[in-house]
Parts: C-alpha cells; structure tokens; sequence
C-alpha cells in the first residue's frame, strides 16, 4: 500500500555515524561520568522522536523504562502490531527517508512466538531476539527484505520471557558433548541474528539483560555480530560468556555500504578492550563484496589486523567468511536512497538465484565464482594474517 508518491533517487541521507579518517582511533575504554548512550554521538545514530507501540509492550516494565528515557515530547502512536505498520513498512514513499526514519522512528513490541532453532554456521543455536530491524543503513542488511520501505529498530519489551526461554533451552541440552567449529566446549546462542546488540543498548536493558543471563549459563555462550562500538558494553561483566564477532571489511567497501556504523578502524581498535572488559572477541570477514581491486583491499585489511591487534586478542580469535547475499526487493528499495550502493551489490551477470535456509530467494554469485573467491581469500588470510582461524566461510 502506498500513502503517497516517493522521491527520486538520492543519496545517502547521513555519512556514517563518526568522521572517517586515514589514522586508527583510539579504541573504546571505560570512563566514569555519564554513560555513552547520553553522549552527541549516541544521539546521532538515535534522535528518537516517533514511537509506534502495542499497548502491552507500553505497559510492561521494559517498555515504560524505554519511554522513560526519551523526551517527554516523542510522538506515540499505538499499533495492533509491531510487523505490518502501513504508515512505516507499507509507504513506498518512505525510501527517500530511509535513514531519517531509523534516526528518528523506534518501534516497541511484544514477541509471541519464542523459538530457538538450530544453526551449526555462527552459532550452534539461533535464539529469540530481543530486537529486529536497526537504527544503522548497511546497504546489504537482510532484515529489512521482508518489512517494505523502512527498517527501524523494533525492540520486544518482554526480555523476562526471552530470557527465561533461553535458559531452559540451555538446560535442556546439558554439556557440549563434542567440540565443533562453533566452540569446542559450549553450546553458543546467537542473540542478535535480526539487529545489533551494541545500537540497541542506547534506548534498551534488553543487551545487558542477556549478557548477565549468559552469565551464570556455564554450559553456553552468547554471541553477537556488530558494527557499532558501544563503550557501555564494557562494563557489562560478561566473564567470558558471550562473544562478540566485529564485522569488518575493506574500508572504500565500509565507506559505501556501512551506513551510519563506526569506521571499520574503529571497530579493529576496540577487539583488546572487549577482551579485556571479559568479552570473547572474533571477526566477520563479511560481507565479502565482489569489485575491481577486492583482492588488493582485503589483503592490506588483513594487514591492518595483523599490525594492530595486540598477541592476547590474537591468540583468542576465530573468524567467518561471509559471501554476499543480496535480494531483489531490496535492491529496487536501495535504488531509491542509495543507488551507488547497488552498483556494486547487484551483478546479474554473476549472480543466481538460490533459495535461503530460511525460505527467502535471494540472489548470490554463482557456485564457481563464489568457489574461487573464497579460495582466494582464504590463501590472503594465511599470508596476512596466519593467526586467524577461519572458523567457517559461507
């Protein structure tokens, strides 16, 4: 359905979230004073103004939490449900504020459906997320595919129920019998396959929440993939129980296609201090984008890790190898408000269709090209960056 005429093509309506720069920040380090989630440069990724809330999620203790953090002047408007908001998911003329809308917009649900399904590639298991959807713009993100012409942070104010699912799921499986390429001792639990745990720890508890259950779980481990450093997380205390993969990529490939997320650089600089504050740390060789000069890129990335990154994150770390996966809808959605982006993400001359895990088509380079380049990449990594084991690459 759509409420109106959308604009044109435009460009990105936000650069990313910090400066770029040629020079590697300083890593994130916790400070007394005030938290980072009240800080400019949180505001900037979110300046919530609009709210639309189930009424139960508005009432729970989560939700009231939520509200009571943000200006008494946001705009509330209560939904029957958090998935199909025709004003937001359904308004084609919603693209051109593609990045505006995830600053800006926040959407509080209830989960109802708590299921924790099996995985074997991140995780050994996929459990309920705490959220879906995210106030960052990478390009080739999966989650907004099915959801139309917007994709703001959905988060579910009932993390008591998520939270309580989860362990009895772990106490059902009792120890890890055998290692796998997962973790050799523990049952690892991604909780944050549909958004990113460090953005939703600016407006939510739900993070931490998690965090401290995993906790006291010593049979299992939480992970979770970011793009964001959030110097809050540090102070979690996770005591090894969860694990954090930084996603990184080749910087001009970042610049492009991680919209409003922390510098590539940044994301490396923060690894020790994660490890230090008690975080397991790994990285996402993802997603790995196919263009003239990839190669040449990706090897000075590795490089780059192979310099910076102290022996102690080093003699911890695993990697994924993360191919492309890109989809039509979202292609015709990306030409509305970044078509530069698709210049390189949408290449039908060496792509094919294949039907994803979960029942999506979607498009991805074809079998022999997607062969060779994980090949390719693979040998870079034993070149640049011998440490780093390749936990699976897909």
């Amino acid at each position: 359905m759509s409420t109106g005429p959308g604009p044109g093509p435009a460009e990105p309506g936000q650069q990313p979230l910090f400066e770029w720069s040629d020079t590697v920040p300083k890593g994130a380090e916790p400070t007394p004073g005030p938290a980072f989630r009240d800080s400019p440069e949180a505001r900037r990724m979110l300046d919530v103004r609009e709210v639309y809330a189930e009424p139960a999620a508005l009432d729970s203790p989560r939700g009231q939490q939520i509200m009571g953090r943000l200006s008494p002047d946001v705009r509330v408007t209560e939904v029957e449900g958090h998935w199909r908001i025709p004003s937001l998911h359904g308004n084609d003329g919603n693209i051109g504020r593609w990045v505006r809308i995830k600053t800006e917009t926040l959407v509080l649900g209830v989960k109802h459906t708590l299921a924790t399904r099996p995985n074997g590639r991140s995780a050994d298991w996929i459990a309920p997320g705490a959220s879906n959807g995210c106030a960052m713009a990478c390009a080739y993100c999966y989650v907004p595919r099915r959801k139309g012409f917007a994709n703001p942070i959905t988060l579910f104010t009932n993390i008591e129920a998520i939270v309580a699912h989860v362990r009895r799921h772990v106490r059902a499986q009792g120890p890890k019998a055998e290692p796998n390429q997962c973790d050799p001792h523990a049952w690892v639990y991604d909780i944050g396959e549909n958004g990113d745990c460090s953005v939703d720890a600016l407006v939510s508890d739900n993070t931490a929440d998690l965090v401290a259950a995993f906790r006291g779980m010593p049979t299992a481990k939480a992970s979770f993939a970011t793009k964001f450093v959030n110097p809050d997380l540090l102070a979690l205390d996770p005591r090894g129980r969860t694990r954090v993969r930084f996603s990184v990529m080749p910087a001009d490939d970042a610049r492009l296609l991680d919209i409003r997320t922390s510098p590539v650089a940044e994301r490396i600089a923060a690894a020790a201090d994660f490890l230090d504050a008690g975080y397991e740390v790994h990285f996402n060789l993802s997603p790995v984008v196919l263009r003239p000069g990839w190669q040449r890129d990706w090897a000075e990335l590795l490089v780059h890790l192979d310099d910076v990154l102290p022996a102690r994150v080093k003699e911890q770390a695993a990697a994924e190898i993360i191919m492309l996966t890109h989809n039509e809808g979202l292609h015709e959605v990306n030409l509305g408000w970044h078509p530069k982006a698709e210049e390189v993400l949408w290449q039908p001359d060496a792509q094919e269709t294949k039907r994803s895990q979960n029942g999506a088509l979607n498009v991805r380079y074809s079998q022999d090209i997607k062969r060779q380049a994980l090949a390719r990449l693979q040998r870079l990594v034993e070149a640049h960056a011998p440490w780093l084991r390749i936990r699976y690459a897909f």
